[in-house]
């Protein structure tokens, strides 16, 4: 028996019922993980937000969760905890970045459509962020289901993406989306990755396109080839019948499939209104 739910989206999307995370039992996390394979997307409101210690005891139940992510330049920390990474607005010291902020441009980045941790060579699985403070308007999350996307993709792309592979790169979306130039020592903290542009969940055998805004290049396509192929499959994945737009509410707590999904930050007045966000993430193996 699945656990009660309701859907969020046509083709995906599921928001649990009478659900706590602080209370979910290890023999309960199988109906869970059945219904992310099925629905990519989870989310389960809490009329309290998850404590750090509670929000890190669930992760750790979906698989090995990433820790202590090499430090960016001046970036400084919040939160006191190594698997917590901060989603906010917010300065080590509590206050909202300044406009025109180094920290907060590559916080905004986050508004390019992507997978977490993709840049990695052991990538992100489960992301699980937690809605501490959410502003007035503004700041929903979008996300889309690249399975669906890449069933319905022609025939003839599909055969196009046969044994291709993308390097994956932090910097490369940190500077699209506005964010500083990398230092060599940053540069080198986060080196690129390579994976297929299709894949194959291991327990449904369903197919998804890995897509990601730190797509730098496409292996073996020259530069304006792979770009061309990157801004069609761009294009088709974004079209507003595959996007679930989610509107926080504080204590909600919004579970994603990053092998499955593809999703972004939308804008709000991150000078007036602080949004804090914070998310752990698994990955494919312990490291």
């Amino acid at each position: 028996m699945s656990l009660p739910h309701v859907k969020l989206h046509p083709s995906f999307g599921a928001k649990l019922l009478d659900t706590d995370l602080r209370e979910i039992k290890p023999n309960v996390i199988g109906k869970l993980l059945d219904l992310m394979d099925e629905h990519a997307v989870c989310a389960v409101p809490h009329r309290v937000p998850l404590t750090n210690e509670q929000h890190i005891n669930f992760s750790k139940m979906l698989g090995p969760i990433e820790r202590s992510a090499k430090k960016i330049a001046g970036t400084g920390k919040r939160l006191p905890f190594d698997e917590i990474i901060d989603q906010s607005n917010l300065g080590p010291e509590g206050a909202i970045y300044k406009d025109g902020d180094r920290r907060l441009a590559l916080k905004r980045a986050n508004r390019l459509w992507h997978t977490d941790m993709s840049f990695y060579r052991i990538r992100g699985t489960y992301s699980v962020l937690s809605a501490h403070i959410v502003p007035p308007k503004g700041g929903n999350t979008e996300l889309i289901d690249m399975r669906t996307v890449y069933r319905d993709l022609p025939d003839t792309i599909k055969k196009r993406l046969v044994n291709l592979s993308a390097e994956h790169c932090y910097w490369h979306s940190r500077t699209l989306g506005g964010g500083p130039s990398p230092s060599a020592e940053e540069k080198a903290s986060r080196p690129p990755a390579t994976h297929p542009l299709v894949l194959e969940n291991r327990r449904t055998r369903r197919e998804a396109l890995y897509l990601a805004s730190h797509i730098k290049s496409i292996k073996g396509l020259e530069e304006n080839e792979g770009k061309q192929l990157l801004d069609e499959l761009n294009e088709f994945a974004t079209q507003k019948k595959y996007i679930l737009s989610y509107h926080w509410s504080v204590g909600d707590v919004l579970i994603w499939d990053n092998l499955a999904t593809m999703h972004r930050a939308t804008p709000f007045l991150d000078q007036k209104y602080v949004r804090d966000m914070r998310r752990t993430t698994c990955r494919d193996l312990a490291i």
